[in-house]
């Protein structure tokens, strides 16, 4: 199945060899690699290499090792768990910048707004007015209310990305709002006049996407998220 590998970093030839043959479905999920023996005799390697290899597969999520009489490294089936999971530690721990993060959810979010206008039925758009009143609710509340109201938000945002019928778009942006309230909490001016903006934004795009309006909700959603990143750089200076 495998071929002996060029000696300078050799880990990392084993690693495209094996990460290739699961992409192609030579290794499907669930059957195992063969026996280290058998896998150091056709790589060519030390049982060094091909753990430093084994080690950085399943860092990756492609295959899980097992210990034991019935252990082995074990092909995992390919999914977005992975990229969702470093997505959120990068925005949980800030590691990415304001401006980055606005160009990313410009790209994002109003594509999003403008699938979620062409592709939304009844019952989504019921959905998202219902949410819309919830949000409207807690913003009633006062001070008392703002972390619901923003929770709420967040909902709203992740049921859009939904709408979109996009998987890549739904696993990135939900990873994105379980995580983004960082940036939030350390850069936004919290205020009333703040949140009845953002609520006024929210509004307008769930009437576009419930109008059908696929580009005007697309540019709602580009304006939503420049005028609050300019809000957050603004503190953050």
């Amino acid at each position: 199945m495998f071929k002996q590998v060029k000696q300078n970093k050799a880990y990392q030839d084993v690693v495209e060899q094996i990460q290739e043959a699961i992409m192609e479905g030579t290794l499907k999920p669930g059957s195992m690699l063969p026996a280290e023996r058998e896998l150091k005799e056709q790589f060519g390697i030390s049982r060094g290499t091909l753990r430093e290899a084994l080690r950085v597969l399943e860092q990756k999520g492609l295959i899980e090792i097992r210990t034991g009489v019935a252990g082995g490294s074990i092909i995992r089936e390919v999914n977005s768990e992975k990229l969702s999971e470093n997505l959120g530690l990068l925005i949980r721990n800030r590691a990415v910048s304001l401006r980055d993060l606005a160009e990313f959810r410009e790209g994002m979010e109003g594509g999003v707004a403008a699938l979620a206008a062409q592709r939304a039925g009844e019952q989504d758009i019921a959905s998202l007015q219902g949410l819309l009143a919830v949000a409207q609710g807690h913003l009633k509340e006062g001070r008392k209310g703002w972390d619901a109201f923003v929770r709420t938000d967040e909902q709203i945002h992740m049921a859009l990305a939904r709408m979109s019928g996009n998987p890549l778009f739904i696993t990135v942006l939900t990873s994105v709002y379980h995580n983004i309230h960082t940036y939030y909490e350390n850069y936004l001016p919290w205020n009333k006049e703040l949140l009845q903006e953002n609520f006024t934004d929210l509004c307008n795009i769930v009437a576009a996407v419930s109008a059908g309006e696929a580009e005007r909700a697309r540019e709602i959603a580009l304006g939503h998220v420049r005028r609050f990143n300019a809000y957050m750089e603004e503190k953050q200076a």
